[in-house]
């Protein structure tokens, strides 16, 4: 994708995303899906894939060849568990995330759009029939809407976290406010700080998380450990939010996200993130946790 396209000043709490379609039928149409341009290399054209006996997962399609990699491809329409009518020219999203590139087959790309987080809705099933946790977010395009698919739950569904060493608890009880949109995740984080001996709030969109922050007078967090893309408030404008603001600017803030590479870590930067660690180094987050509050509130006794 062109860069000078994806690469939107962090803070201003905008995003990118491409449109895809599935097509269900004649009797269904065409359903309109969104992921963010970030994480998306290149989409090409699908080579005619067929399901393969005996796979690991009912949507693995398999791995092609793209110039070094070997990159696996998945069924969007199997795993949302849909049908898909076969069509000429079927597109895969190349895409890179989580530290992994991965391929989804779908029917066809629409178009680019530019929109304010505050602009996507979080899922409700009176918009679709999906299950809420394969979505994160409703935005209105054109009289309908276009459903943005939780692909880091599709990774973590079929593949083992490779998430590092659990650091021993901390010797004193901490506390940490996580926010983060996709249920799957915030389960998982919560489990992990736990273990490590922290006390975890929750809040699913940025907007949520700073509105309890300026409710908490001196009960504040230890730290605040936040996702990127988030319906609302996404996690770089949240955490330009906490820096401006004088009773939260000390805070330790850690953004814990599918999109920190070395391309885009300038962007956490930018808007003033105490620490950036991609998913899913669970064992990463919690020891930075620890480190952070440590330097912030000197060593335990």
């Amino acid at each position: 994708m062109a860069q000078s396209e994806i690469l939107l000043e962090a803070g201003t709490n905008e995003l990118e995303i491409i449109e895809f379609f599935i097509d269900e039928g004649p009797e269904r149409g065409l359903t309109s899906y969104g992921v963010n341009v970030a994480k998306v290399l290149e989409v090409i054209e699908s080579p005619g894939l067929v399901p393969i006996p005996g796979a690991p997962h009912p949507c693995f399609m398999g791995t092609i060849p793209l110039r070094e990699l070997v990159l696996p491809v998945l069924d969007l329409a199997v795993w949302l568990g849909l049908p898909r009518v076969r069509r000429p020219h079927e597109i895969i999203l190349v895409t890179r995330f989580n530290s992994r590139t991965t391929g989804f087959l779908a029917s066809g790309v629409t178009n680019i759009h530019r929109f304010h987080w505050r602009d996507v809705e979080p899922p409700h099933r009176s918009i679709t029939s999906l299950p809420s946790n394969s979505i994160t977010g409703l935005v209105r395009q054109e009289g309908r809407f276009i459903l943005l698919l939780d692909l880091e739950k599709i990774i973590f569904e079929l593949d083992t976290p490779l998430d590092g060493d659990t650091p021993p608890p901390s010797t004193r009880r901490l506390s940490a406010l996580v926010v983060e949109d996709s249920g799957v995740m915030r389960h998982m984080i919560r489990e992990r700080l736990e273990a490590a001996n922290f006390e975890v709030s929750l809040a699913g969109n940025g907007q949520q998380a700073l509105d309890a922050l300026l409710a908490s007078g001196q009960k504040q967090p230890d730290i605040v450990i936040s996702d990127i893309e988030m319906p609302l408030l996404d996690g770089y404008t949240l955490t330009r939010r906490i820096r401006e603001t004088p009773a939260l600017a000390n805070l330790p803030v850690v953004l814990f996200s599918s999109l920190i590479t070395d391309e885009l870590r300038h962007k956490g930067q930018s808007v003033g993130a105490d620490a950036q660690i991609s998913k899913p180094q669970f064992g990463d987050l919690a020891r930075m946790a620890m480190e952070l509050i440590e330097k912030r509130r000197g060593p335990a006794d």
